[in-house]
Formats: C-alpha cells, structure tokens, sequence
C-alpha cells in the first residue's frame, strides 16, 4: 500500500472511516492528499449518512491511527500527507478534539519530529520523569519569552551566529593596507554575480579556510527584507504560545510542606537487600550484587545462596548484607546485580568407579543496575522489579557491570525479573547529608611533583593515593591540573573525605574545558565533581563545544537522573545557538530507538523543542526528507534482487524506478529547500534526477545530487546509507578533524578532508560526497584496462595530477598530496585504522588525499584463515613516493620533508595524548562495547607510547615508519589482489 512508487496524486487507496456517531464510511482518497484535505472529503461524503448533524462542526474533531511501530496516534497536524503517516492498517477514526488544539498541535509535532509520541511519555508514572518534564516546561517557556523580546540582531546573531576566527579589535581602515593584503572574492546577488575586493584580515573563519585551501570564497548576499521576513515569521510562532501561555496562567499552588526526613549519618547498620523472587530461565541460580562508586567495588560483592525451581525462585531468607555502613555510601552509589544459572560439573578420574561433582557459576545470563538513591537524594525503600539486560560485556571487575545503564530493560517479557526489597532503616525517609558542614582537616606539606609531572595515565599505588589525600591542599595550590589523580585517591566511603573534597572543589581554579573533559569519565560519578566540570566546559566557545558534543552527547547516557548539570548545560547551549542545537537534535535523534537511552533522549528532545519552537518545523522537513530516501533505497533494495534470467536488465528497472520516485510531487517537494543534516550552513536547494544513482554495494546506499542555485549551479553530492551503523565512521572522522585542529594550533596545517558524517537513524545516515575527487583505484584503472597490472603502474596517480594541473598548480598539488599524505599515515598509524585499499583511499584534483569508510580501527583488523590482513602500520606505496618526489627517482630532499612532516605530526598528537584518551574513554563510559573497548583504549596508548620518554616514542614510528617502507611493495600486491576480487565481482 505505501510502496514509493505508488506515490503519484492520482493514486487511489481504499480507506475506512470510523465515525464517532457510529457510521462506517469507506473511501478511495490519494496517497499522497495532506489529512485536512481527506477530512474535507470525508466531510462531503458524511454529508449523506445518517446522524450527521450529531457530528457538529469539521474543525473540531481529528484523526486517529495505529502507526508503523504498531502505537496509536493522534493526526493533530493536518498538513501531514497520509503516504507519510503510512497507518499500520487503512483505518482512521474520526474523534472528537479536547480543549486546547494548539497546545495538543504543538506536541504532535514534536512527538513525530523526535520519533516518540508523547502521550507515552504521559503514560510513565515515574514521577522522575513528570518532574523534568515540569521544570523543562517551565525553563523553556522563559526561554521563549526571552527569545520573543529579542531585536533583529540579536535573532540573527542567536540563528545564524558567524564562526569568527578572533574577536576584539576592529579592522585598521582601509588606508593601511597594501595592494597584496586584498582578496578577490565572488559575490552572487539575485542570480547574478560580481567580483569584488575584500579586505584579507576579516575575521570569519571560512574566509580563513578558504585562503588555506587556496580557493576562491563564494559569499551570497540576502536582501534585509527577506531576513526581516524570517524574523517576522519565527517571532509570530513564539508570540502565538506566548501569549496564549500569558492569557490562561495557572493558578498558582500553596507550597507543600516538606515532610520530616532523617540524615544517612544517624544509620549505623550495614547496608542490605532482599530478594523475595526471581524469574531466570534456568533450573538453578545465584544473584551476586555489588556496590559501586564509579567503577570502584566499595564493598566486597555480596551472593546470594543456591535456588531451584522451574519458572520462579524463592529464597525463605534472601537477604545480601554488604560489608559497609550504609551511612558511608556515597551520593552515587550504584547497586549492580548479574544473575547465574549453576551448572553440575563433573570430574572423571582414570579410574571409572571414583567420580565426583562439584558446581560451577556460568557466564551470567542476565545483569541489571540501580541508583542507591533516588533523584531527590533519598535513600531508597521498599519493593522494586527490575528486568534484566541478556547482553554481557567482558572484562568486569567481579562479573558485574557498573558501567552499564541504570535503565530496566523495557522488554519485559522475556527478560529475566528480580524481585528487590530496599531495606527500611527507619520510619522516615533517609536523605543524604549536606557535607558543607562537616569540618576541614589540616593540610600537611610534602613535595608532590615527582608524582604529579608522571604520565597522566599511569596508575596510582594505594600508598601514592594516601599521600595524594593528605596533601591535597598542595594539589590545590601546586598542581591544581592533578584533580583527576586527587580525585581517584578520595575513599567515597568515608563522608569527611567526600565533605573536604566538596569543600576543596568550591575553591579549586578551573581546568581547561579539554583537561575538565576528562571529569566526565565513569571514574568520577560524584554530582559535585560533574558540576564542577560543567562549570569549566561553560569556558567553551561554541565551536570548541561543537567539535567535542559527540562525546557530550554520549556521557548523558551514564547520567543516573535526568535533570543534571551536563543536561541543563547542552539545552542552554543548543537553544542560543540553532548550530548546536542541530547536532543535539540529531546526535540525539539518531538513538532514540535504543532501549537503555529512549526515555531520556525524548526528554531532552521535548525540552530542546519547546525551547526551540521555531527550529521545530527546519528540522521536521530533514525528518521528512530522510524518510523519503529511505523509501526510495527499500524499493532498490527490493529490485536488485537479482534474477536468473536478466541481471542487466533488474538493474536498469531499478534505476529507472529510482528516477520515477525521485520525480514524484511528493518526493521532489519534500527533497527540495531544506538545510542540509550535514551541515544546517548549506541551502539544498533541489535534487538534480539525472545525476542521482545508487550504488553497488550491497546496502545500496543512494547517491543524491543537489542543485545549489546560490553558487551558480554548483552541485552537492550527499550519500543515504541505510542499513550501516556510521557511529563508528563519525567517531573517526571526529577524532581526524580534532588532529587537525591540534596540527594548525602549532602551525602545522597537513591538509586534511574530514568530509561531514551523521548517523541519523537505526543503522542509517549521510556521508558528505568530496567534491572533485576520486578513488586511488580509479585514478590506476584509466591508465590500465587490466585490473592486475593497474596497481602496479606508479607512474598512474603522478599523470593524474598533471592532466588536472599545470605549471604551478601542479607544484601546489604535489605538495598539498605531500602534507596529506603526512597527515593521514600518522592519524591512520596512531588510530589503528585498517582495512586500507585502493578503494577507500581518494585524491582531489587539488592533490589532498584522505581516506574514506572506517570500518576497521584501533587495531581491529580484518583476518582470514585466523591471519591478519593488515601487514603495515600505514599504507605508503611506491607511486605515493613517486608523487612526493615529483617523479624523480632519488629526490631525497622531497622525500626528507615528508618524513619530517610525519614525525612533526607524531610528536604533536603524542602531547595531547591523554585528550584522546579521554575522549575514547567517555565513548566507553556510554556503554558502547561496539564502538571502542578497554582493549582499544590500550592500543591507542601503545600507538602513541604514552609513558615513554620523546626520544623513545619518535625511535618506535621511525621503525614503523621503516617498516611501511619496506613493506609497499606487499601494498601493492594486496591492492593487486583486492582490483582482481572486484573485478570478478562485477
């Protein structure tokens, strides 16, 4: 029924209406009609059934239908096309509206916008989540009004905010400068163009980047009126909920009466549980729990004995006591449990009449984690179910998982369900103490450098923590960048340390935001030392913060409650700034179909839109958009399905059915005039059909052309994959764009192309298409139909150059390849990335070459037969040498220059070593076994020989550097290999 090729508005689809009269009416309406316009047929036709004056009037009823996911949903916005509403099944029952259309219209739209009704999020009882969803409201609708009240400027200083490469002084006047300071730039106006002069020092960031790139800046001018146009129509929409919030304020509540509660110090117990039942699906099981304090095991883990049983175990005594006061638990201590299955195990001597059997834990089939305490701070009570999570990573400390989610797995059915009763100590709530009052101790004086100049990384002895503690008034003073190392030597089970540490923190000078980073590790889960670590990244520019958001985004996953300091941080940022408020959306967007993350991602969506309503209906279109591409990929998908009879012959029928769809109203209207996901900066204006395919690999990912009518025609290429995971390929491309930023800082700029990269969905994204560029595999086939002999010709990628450039291009060519190539051996070096082919390494017609697909990195490399693949630390070949030496066998000043570059690089990125650390670290922190892991964090030090003296560290990558040398040749061959496979393939 909602195949895209059935997209055409003269399509006709059978649909039943249900009445709230209680008529039945079927009829045929367009696919591809908006729902107002099929209320107004229905209308029209109810007009002839019985009891219709009983309906009343048109406007005051709306649709309802069971979507894709198998939810009910309320149509409240009619603009809607009912091919993109795509029911479950052809049904919609008319009902009638409650009060308040606009309020019920607005959340329509931000349900389908972040991909979760928020009628679910109404049905939770958790009063967690209706206290956020409260204060949210609250602060985003002073956020509007605030907004409301702006000027011109300041809308479009907040909306379009320029990246500025300094700020401060203004230019000099004109007079000083000479003939050479100019810059010719091109200027479009309303379809036409002139050149002019522009002043070289101007501060914008792209000029900057242009003048590095040596091409020439494109700048649009856009008339006041229309921008005056936008602010009018943005400010209109804030006004309407404004006001309509203003004219009906609630009635303002009597403050409640806070209820008695008793301190955590007046306990004196140990700390313990009970477990009355679980349901595991296994004949005999052990729960073993443990408390956690980050990754630290505050106590030793408590086990529970042996049950049997068939479908529930019981324990007439199933209390866990740990080895703690409960008056010693830190703020955010966490309960871990992992459920086992005991399996018999027997013992077979040489002789057959002597066995035994003893018992053995297997791997635990299911784990589950909870807060001590609860968002408000108060010692949890009483009875709560939790259903276990199945999937186990390895390496945990005592076969417990602290640094998984909080969250109970939300499929419950066949998750395994325990059963636990929190202990009540006392017939009031239990509260955790205020630790500003307890007393300071005094500092001792004792020389800490040897310990504090260490590497960062190392690993701090119990008797190093112990001297840290006692002098870290010192640290204070003398080494305020040693907090990380102080902060490890706390003993979170003792409440005077913690109340000195939190003493200690008010007065401690702030980090860096790239050192506070690091803060943010599950190693630090106390609340105090998060804000305090939000309080320095507030030092962050806001292109500093786009450049680390990813990161950001993923920490919140390890954030117990959802009102917290990094939460309120990103929804201030994003909502005075729309380009961070984009990649929020999305980075956020794209995970809101995973269990452990879907509640509190939708919370903080809900909140950044009501914050952001006029950003609702720009990012709703590239919603839309996208979804429209995924349509179009499953029709290839389901054409390429290849037949016996006529391969060539599929392939054409899927192209053309490709182009038939992309030229559908539906489809081109959707596809044109929206900011690109990619980057919110680009206008795609319309989709150029012709150029547009997909191609050959077996996700069939679409390869899009856009117009671009502000540069003259210019085009933009953009990729739709759908079916891979490209988390993976923007965490890489990340990490390559944070290098070269640290590069440049030292005025080293090696040229690099880290094109955009954004996961959008389930396994689903857009890659940005480089423009004028092609693959190292290409480039060789022109210069050979053999697809054997053309790895070998190294005179191919040289030739290449030269048929793009002539004269001194060329020289700046060869020497932009130079750079890039210097930049990309160390980065794919240091980042382990493998799987290096012809394929996936390109080259510009400029001469930067980059690298492309990351599917392969920090080490996890491809094997066949149990052998690796991957041979080199880099990929250096003889006609990449070739190029650097300009075609001239033996040119070892040309080549000398590169491997300085090379080593230049390396030492650099070796600097800043514990900032890679860290950033890998916090993508492990958010539980993502799939992206990086304790192994891969331990190769990314070894790459880098972190803990090794300079000299050391630059004698290892010289070896490395060596060994690519002598090892380009085996390149080739595998390159020879890899042309040949493909080859065949096609």
């Amino acid at each position: 029924m909602w195949s895209p090729l059935a997209g055409h508005a003269t399509e006709l689809v059978p649909v039943d209406f249900l009445l709230p009269t209680g008529i039945y009416i079927q009829l045929e309406v367009p696919s591809e009609a908006t729902i107002q316009h099929i209320k107004l047929l229905l209308w029209k036709q109810a007009q002839t059934y019985p009891l219709f004056p009983a309906l009343g009037e048109m406007e005051s009823h709306m649709f309802e239908c069971v979507n894709q996911a198998a939810v009910h949903e309320e149509l409240e916005d009619e603009t809607r096309r009912l091919c993109d509403v795509r029911p479950f099944l052809p049904v919609l029952r008319l009902v009638t509206r409650n009060c308040g259309r606009a309020e019920r219209l607005l959340d329509s739209k931000i349900g389908v916008l972040i991909g979760k009704g928020l009628h679910e999020l109404d049905a939770l009882q958790a009063q967690e989540v209706k206290d956020f969803r409260a204060k949210m409201l609250r602060v985003s609708e002073a956020r509007m009004q605030f907004y409301h009240a702006m000027t011109w400027s300041e809308w479009l200083q907040a909306c379009f905010s320029p990246q500025m490469e300094t700020t401060g002084a203004a230019p000099p006047a004109a007079s000083s400068y000479s003939q050479e300071d100019y810059l010719k730039i091109t200027i479009h106006f309303d379809q036409s163009q002139v050149n002019a002069p522009l002043l070289f020092p101007l501060v914008l960031q792209y000029i900057k980047e242009c003048i590095q790139a040596r091409e020439p800046p494109h700048l649009t001018l856009v008339l006041t009126s229309t921008i005056r146009t936008m602010f009018e129509k943005e400010i209109s929409a804030i006004g309407a909920v404004v006001s309509r919030k203003s004219s009906n304020p609630p009635v303002p509540l009597p403050p409640k009466r806070r209820a008695p509660t008793v301190s955590l110090s007046t306990v004196s117990t140990s700390a313990r549980i009970h477990l009355p039942l679980v349901t595991p699906p296994a004949p005999q099981v052990q729960v073993r729990a443990g408390l956690f304090h980050g990754t630290e095991l505050l106590c030793k883990p408590a086990v529970s004995s042996e049950s049997s049983g068939r479908s529930e175990h019981a324990w007439s005594d199933g209390t866990l006591e740990f080895d703690i006061v409960a008056s010693d638990l830190p703020r955010m201590t966490r309960l871990c449990f992992a459920v086992y299955a005991i399996m018999d195990k027997v013992k077979k001597q040489k002789s057959t009449k002597n066995t035994h059997s003893n018992k053995k834990p297997c791997p635990p089939p299911a784990w589950v984690n909870t807060m001590v305490f609860d968002y408000k701070g108060q010692l949890k009570t009483g009875d709560v179910i939790l259903h276990s999570w199945s999937s186990f990573p390895d390496e945990l400390e005592e076969m417990l998982n602290p640094i998984g989610t909080i969250q109970t797995n939300p499929y419950t059915e066949n998750a395994t369900e325990l059963h636990v009763h929190f202990q009540e100590y006392s017939s009031q709530p239990i509260v955790f103490p205020d630790l500003s009052q307890s007393p300071l101790l005094s500092p001792f004086h004792i020389e800490l450098k040897e310990i504090m100049e260490r590497d960062p990384l190392s690993q701090l002895c119990e008797n190093e923590k112990d001297l840290i503690w006692t002098l870290r008034h010192d640290c204070h003073l003398k080494f305020p960048q040693s907090l990380p190392k102080l902060l490890l030597s706390v003993k979170w089970s003792k409440h005077e340390d913690m109340a000195q540490l939190q003493a200690l923190l008010q007065i401690w000078p702030r980090l860096s935001p790239r050192d506070a980073l690091e803060l943010l590790d599950f190693n630090y889960p106390d609340q105090y030392v998060r804000e305090y670590a939000v309080r320095c990244l507030r030092e962050m520019s806001d292109e500093e913060l786009s450049q680390y958001l990813l990161q950001l985004v993923q920490v919140l996953r390890y954030e117990p409650y959802y009102d917290c300091a990094l939460t309120r941080f990103l929804l201030e940022r994003a909502q005075a700034n729309r380009k961070i408020g984009h990649f929020l959306f999305w980075h956020l967007r794209s995970e809101i179909h995973m269990p452990a993350v879907s509640i509190q991602f939708a919370l903080i969506l809900e909140a950044y839109c009501r914050g952001s309503i006029p950003h609702i209906e720009v990012l709703k279109k590239q919603v839309e958009a996208l979804s429209k591409l995924k349509s179009v990929n499953e029709l290839i998908k389901l054409g390429t399905i290849k037949t016996a009879r006529s391969k060539t012959k599929e392939a054409m029928l899927t192209k053309e059915a490709m182009m038939t769809c992309l030229r559908q109203s539906g489809y081109s209207e959707t596809l044109s005039d929206l900011n690109s996901p990619l980057n919110p900066s680009i206008q795609l204006s319309g989709i150029n059909v012709e150029r547009c395919r997909y191609m050959d690999s077996k996700m069939k990912p679409l390869w899009i052309v856009y117009h671009n009518k502000l540069l003259r025609g210019d085009s933009l290429g953009i990729i739709f994959k759908n079916g891979d995971d490209l988390r993976q390929d923007m965490l890489t491309l990340q990490i390559l764009r944070l290098m070269d930023l640290l590069w440049k800082e030292n005025s080293l700029d090696l040229r690099i192309v880290p094109y955009g990269c954004l996961a959008t969905g389930d396994r689903a994204g857009l890659i940005e298409v480089v423009s004028s560029a092609d693959t190292i595999a290409n480039i060789q086939l022109t210069s050979s139909n053999v697809a054997a002999a053309a790895a070998f010709n190294k005179d191919a990628l040289l030739n290449w150059l030269k048929e793009k450039n002539s004269g001194d291009a060329l020289d700046r060519a060869i020497e932009e390849f130079t750079l890039s190539c210097a930049g990309y051996c160390v980065a794919t070096y240091v980042l382990g990335i493998g799987d290096r082919h012809s394929d996936n390494i390109m080259v510009r017609s400029t001469g930067q070459l980059f690298h492309i697909d990351f599917g392969h990195i920090l080490g996890n490399f491809k094997s066949k037969f149990g052998i690796k693949r991957e041979r080199v630390p880099f990929i250096l070949t003889h006609d990449f040498i070739h190029v650097i030496q300009q075609g001239k066998t033996g040119n070892t000043e040309k080549f000398g220059s590169f491997r300085q570059y090379c080593e230049d690089a390396y030492l650099i990125l070796r600097k800043n070593g514990n900032l890679f650390i860290t950033l890998f670290a916090l993508m492990l922190t958010a539980g993502l076994p799939e992206l990086t892991s304790v192994k891969d964090i331990q190769y990314l030090k070894d790459s880098l020989a972190l803990g090794k003296t300079d000299e050391e560290a630059l004698k290892q990558f010289r070896q490395k550097f060596d060994e690519a040398l002598r090892e380009s040749w085996t390149t080739k061959v595998n390159w020879m290999a890899h042309n040949v496979a493909k080859d065949n393939r096609s």
